[in-house]
């Protein structure tokens, strides 16, 4: 399994990027797709889930009211919505897959390559 991630890039504070991850295999109804971020010298940190077993999502209390995570299941896609985006939002995003619930990257066992996200004040 591959898990693709794009559309990172560069945007000013306030402004929005929607992220991809797109999985080269099928996702199950069992599996749970998260997404990561991580600044150098500092570990990877949870920013929300989505289950695939009915589309429910968690997120971190950082992020919540400003990122959604949808998914298109035909296409074995995840998606990142990010808006109102703050400088302290800058990081790698990953996405990645779990077999159960997890908001710990340990939990995870398939990562995507990461996608820079800078936001600049």
């Amino acid at each position: 399994v591959q898990l693709q991630a794009s559309g990172g890039g560069l945007v000013q504070a306030g402004g929005s990027l929607r992220l991809s991850c797109a999985s080269s295999g099928r996702i199950f109804s069992s599996h749970i797709m998260g997404w990561f971020r991580q600044v150098p010298g500092k570990e990877r940190d949870f920013v929300g889930l989505i289950r695939w077993n009915g589309a429910s999502t968690t997120y971190a209390d950082s992020v919540k009211g400003r990122f959604t995570i949808s998914s298109d299941n035909a296409k074995n896609t995840v998606y990142l919505q990010m808006n109102s985006l703050k400088p302290e939002d800058t990081a790698v995003y990953y996405c990645a897959r779990a077999n159960g619930y997890s908001t710990n990257w340990r939990g995870y066992n398939y990562w995507g390559q990461g996608t820079q996200v800078t936001v600049s004040s």
